[in-house]
């Protein structure tokens, strides 16, 4: 069924859960906004990720604090998606926490 739409298409698909690709301009809106929204989540925890990595002078606490921080962030940006970022980041920022303060 998705073989024929071209990538965008099949993006908007998943998105919105619409089978027929709404092409009107507030739609196309609301599209771009949220892949903005998203692009600069990535970025925020790319960008958080970074900093537990590499600060020597970062202490546990302040590290757990920076994640909450995130997930409050991306909250406050994607309501009620609170078990998407438990899925996605949540144990992305716990592999890097166990490997960067060693814990068990």
């Amino acid at each position: 069924m998705l073989g024929n739409l071209d990538a965008s298409a099949v993006e908007e698909i998943m998105a919105t859960g619409h089978t027929e690709p709404s092409s009107t301009p507030e739609h196309l809106q609301e599209l771009e906004d949220e892949r903005k929204k998203l692009r600069r989540l990535q970025i925020m925890i790319d960008m958080v990720m970074s900093v537990i990595a590499q600060d020597p002078n970062l202490s546990i606490e302040e590290a757990s604090q920076m994640a909450n921080d995130a997930k409050r962030a991306a909250l406050a940006m994607f309501p009620d998606k609170e078990l998407a970022f438990d899925l996605i980041y949540k144990p992305r920022l716990q592999r890097l926490m166990r490997e960067r303060y060693r814990i068990i």
